[in-house]
């Protein structure tokens, strides 16, 4: 399988990654805000338009810039049959999340993720690496591998994946601000170039190239720890 990407999406990898990246796939990702309950109850985010900023932010200078990056090096390093990078990927993305609780959302979500696909969708490099990482693995690096092992070209992932990410904080804010469903989807109309860059951006960088630009981010969800009345885990 090359390694570039550049194989066109199958009707098989489409239905893949739609299955994988729905919100009906049972990753618990409803439970979780990325901060953004904290920021909403301190007025940071307070309509449709700050929703959709936030959002982007993450996707572009925070957790998603750092997931796309780390989706890409799995997705290689498992078409490549290269286990000391994959494991290099894996342990960053282990470490790599500003607080506790963006830590357990990863973490959670890839354990889910892993244990799911494996159960409905088998293949014999991803239960060598699951078994090889304990059936733990972030997020990202658990997408990454499930893609490659089943032939899924990476930028197809990435855009994928990405917008899953993009819109499961619109759907947080929903709940939070309260929107109504047409103001969720123009906002993720708006994030479609922001989510564009970052897979773009996923594609052309490499490890040593991880950091993170969104430092408000990091302390709502610390502040969201103590947050007095909460509706989600992060």
């Amino acid at each position: 399988m090359a390694i570039t990407g550049t194989t066109m999406t199958t009707e098989a990898a489409l239905y893949r990654l739609m299955t994988w990246l729905s919100p009906a796939y049972p990753l618990g990702a409803f439970s979780y805000s990325h901060g953004l309950e904290y920021a909403v109850e301190a007025e940071i985010v307070i309509d449709g338009h700050g929703l959709a900023d936030w959002t982007a932010a993450v996707i572009e200078y925070g957790a998603g810039r750092i997931d796309g990056v780390l989706l890409a090096a799995a997705w290689r390093a498992s078409a490549n049959d290269d286990a000391a990078a994959f494991d290099a990927a894996a342990t960053l993305a282990a470490a790599w999340r500003g607080s506790a609780e963006t830590a357990l959302e990863n973490a959670a979500q890839g354990a889910a993720f892993l244990a799911i696909t494996l159960a409905a969708w088998p293949a014999p490099s991803l239960v060598a690496l699951a078994a090889r990482h304990n059936g733990r693995l972030a997020l990202p690096v658990a997408v990454g591998a499930a893609a490659a092992a089943h032939e899924v070209p990476l930028p197809a992932a990435l855009a994928a994946y990405l917008q899953s990410f993009a819109a499961n904080l619109v759907s947080a804010g929903l709940r939070l601000i309260p929107l109504g469903q047409t103001d969720g989807q123009r906002a993720i109309a708006a994030l479609e170039p922001a989510v564009a860059r970052a897979a773009t951006a996923a594609l052309a960088a490499n490890l040593d190239d991880l950091g993170t630009a969104c430092p408000v981010v990091d302390w709502c969800s610390m502040r969201h720890e103590t947050q007095y009345t909460r509706l989600f885990r992060s």
